[in-house]
């Protein structure tokens, strides 16, 4: 029998068990493809400009990444590096040395006064002051002394003056009016820097990748758009930022030209590609709102690619998000079997109303899709955030007609293979649209309980595993539909598998019990447990509940209604799943409701019948549901001192002293009923003694006699 401090020990167990995770910085929320199912379908999102870019240039064998800390020669940071790579590889007076003559402006000093250090330090230094004072044919000359010095005398500084080189005859070129010669030169300086680097000569400041965006300058100047465009594609693909900015800085000068002159770049494939990358990716674009220039791009693109076999999958990308769906499909015709050319297939089906098509188009689209290619994170009208991994998002759109065709389980794992992406759509399947039983067996054969995060993982706010989230959210489904033993297994730690299982044990107490208080303090006991621990246990991933958000946030739905993309037999399937009542925190309304079946087998006379309601009064189901215990407690329940704070000081119910009063329920009704007529029957009473005296003492006469 339970005991009067038993919810006392339930809340010590709540204070000791750990908090779940929390969002900290308020709503921001994913995608959900389930939501607004026609323009999941219909719209093709942005594409990622990083990653479009990615797929120009060309990574050089031999040539290593740039690290985290490498520094554009332009940010201050840079000085400061340089200045410690310098003095790599030399003695203290060395070093002292080499930082007194960088304060020098004349070259000629510089060499005079580095005597005492090594040969490629001197020349460089003397070459790297000169420019500084913008002398450059002067430290063109250093830096070429530099690079005539034997293998063996050059190891520290080679690339340094390589590049330098390059830098040097670039700005002579300026000097000189853009000489053709100088600028060739220039390159040359600039791809040795990259073989030199190749080959071993250090580079600590990385100038091998950056000597790409140099030259890529230079070939700009020279009016050379295809190399430009592909050496900082190619610095981009070996990290660097500049590469990508550069790109970015490309496209804006494009986008300033006039049509004429835009038009004749666009006939060459790396201007296409690019113009091509900017528009699929929407680059310029802010809230919405198109750039001024876009039109005129999308233009001269169009016109300069009729016929085009190059990039034809990316082309039919651009007319379809234009709205040009018969240029879209004419570029398809030529633009092979790549996941994006069979995911706009797919779609372009759809437009014909041919989902067997769509739905073969999804599947070879996800085949091609590479399982890792991401196109980042992106915005969506409605300000909602999507992880874009191509064929995670093919998956989920196909997974849209899995669901109008019946097949569940096929939607689920489309879904569901997505993990973190898409889990609030492939949730919604799972509690809403599954039969228990299907879900039970997809956990049971695919799901294998993940380990358990550690304290350190929870106080770190490490999200649970969606596998782990998965479990929890079928381990709440059983409680619900009263499978209570099977329920605390699929919990992803003790402290839910306790709760769980005190629960399933309450509600099985309850419907064992045979004698009245015992069945009510069970009752109440599982009332106590589903409105203190209810999101842990029984509230839905998703609507109404959200315990994916803890319950502190919701989200906006619309009722589901039969349509082209929704079946009739999915609308009954989540009509019959639907959280009873169909309001938020409904656990709280399944406690309200235990706790009045409670107060059913107890004595309405008892205290333990008014501190079952005043308790269940406190539990915010709703002011119609707090109004409804009160007036039940006025209507039936006894006086007690403590009722004019009613719902809010209530103490515990005192189901042991309850039993006695089905015995004295009876004897005060008893009692009530003859307290009218009680003088007639006190003097009734009297006269009856008073015969039965009389009639003992003429009894004891007549037998003395």
């Amino acid at each position: 029998m339970f005991t009067r401090n038993w919810p006392r020990h339930l809340l010590c167990l709540s204070l000791s068990l750990p908090l779940g995770s929390a969002l900290a910085c308020g709503p921001d929320f994913p995608m959900r493809l389930l939501d607004n199912r026609d323009q999941s379908l219909a719209e093709l999102p942005e594409g990622n400009f990083n990653f479009e870019v990615s797929r120009l240039g060309h990574a050089i064998p031999g040539l290593q990444n740039v690290s985290a800390t490498a520094y554009s020669m332009e940010e201050p940071e840079y000085a400061e590096q340089r200045s410690q790579a310098e003095q790599s590889g030399l003695t203290a007076e060395q070093q002292a040395l080499v930082k007194q003559l960088r304060g020098l402006t004349d070259a000629r000093q510089v060499e005079e006064q580095g005597a005492s250090l090594p040969i490629e330090v001197r020349l460089y230094l003397a070459g790297a002051v000169a420019f500084a004072v913008a002398d450059h044919g002067l430290a063109a000359e250093y830096f070429q002394k530099v690079l005539a010095l034997p293998a063996n005398q050059r190891a520290l500084r080679s690339t340094w003056a390589a590049y330098s080189l390059g830098r040097a005859l670039f700005a002579m070129s300026t000097e000189a009016g853009a000489a053709s010669d100088l600028l060739t030169q220039a390159r040359k300086a600039f791809e040795q820097t990259r073989q030199l680097s190749i080959d071993g000569f250090s580079d600590p400041l990385e100038l091998g990748v950056a000597s790409l965006g140099e030259e890529a300058r230079v070939a700009r100047t020279m009016g050379d758009w295809d190399s430009a465009i592909e050496l900082y594609a190619t610095q981009n693909l070996h990290g660097s930022a500049v590469g990508y900015t550069s790109l970015k800085v490309l496209m804006a000068d494009l986008s300033a030209m006039p049509e004429a002159q835009l038009a004749q770049l666009l006939k060459h494939k790396p201007v296409q590609q690019l113009v091509t990358a900017s528009l699929i990716s929407r680059l310029g674009w802010s809230f919405s709102e198109q750039p001024a220039n876009e039109s005129k791009l999308i233009k001269s693109l169009q016109n300069s690619t009729r016929g085009s076999l190059d990039n034809a999958d990316r082309l039919a990308a651009v007319n379809y998000q234009q709205g040009d769906y018969a240029s879209a499909k004419a570029f398809l015709e030529q633009a092979g079997d790549g996941g994006l050319a069979w995911w706009l297939r797919a779609k372009l089906a759809l437009r014909d109303g041919d989902k067997t098509a769509a739905a073969a188009a999804y599947a070879k689209a996800a085949q091609a899709f590479p399982k890792n290619e991401s196109w980042g994170d992106r915005r969506t009208p409605d300000f909602d955030y999507e992880t874009l991994q191509p064929k995670c998002r093919v998956d989920g759109e196909s997974a849209i007609l899995a669901l109008q065709r019946g097949d569940y389980l096929q939607a689920f794992d489309q879904l569901y293979r997505s993990q973190s992406i898409y889990w609030f759509d492939a949730a919604t399947v799972a509690e809403r649209v599954l039969t228990l039983e299907e879900l039970k067996h997809y956990v049971d054969t695919q799901v294998p309980a993940p380990p358990p995060l550690t304290q350190q993982q929870r106080d770190n706010y490490v999200p649970l595993p969606v596998a782990a989230s998965l479990r929890n959210l079928l381990g709440r489904r059983l409680l619900r539909e009263g499978h209570y033993e099977e329920a605390p297994a699929y919990f992803d730690n003790d402290g839910l598998r306790h709760k769980a299982r005190l629960y399933g044990e309450q509600r099985l107490a309850a419907d064992a019990a045979w004698w009245p208080t015992r069945r009510a303090a069970a009752l109440f006991n599982a009332a106590w447990t589903a409105r203190e621990w209810g999101m842990d246990i029984l509230g839905y991933e998703m609507a109404p509940d959200y315990a994916t958000f803890g319950g502190s946030y919701s989200l906006e739905s619309t009722e589901l209604k039969v349509g082209p993309l929704v079946s009739e037999d999915e609308v009954k399937r989540q009509q019959a799943s639907a959280a009873r009542p169909d309001q938020r925190y409904h656990y709280r309304f399944v406690a309200t409701d235990l706790a009045n079946r409670a107060a059913d087998h107890l004595p309405h006379t008892s205290q333990a019948f008014a501190a079952v309601l005043c308790e269940a009064a406190g539990w915010n189901s709703s002011l119609e549901d707090q109004s409804a215990l009160y007036q039940r407690y006025v209507k039936e329940g006894p006086f007690v001192e403590w009722a004019a704070d009613f719902g809010h000081q209530c103490p515990y119910p005192d189901f042991e002293n309850a039993d006695k009063r089905y015995v004295t329920q009876v004897t005060d009704a008893a009692r009530s009923a003859v307290r009218p007529y009680k003088t007639p029957l006190q003097l009734g009473g009297v006269a009856a003694v008073a015969a039965a005296a009389m009639l003992l003492i003429i009894r004891r006469r007549r037998k003395a006699q």
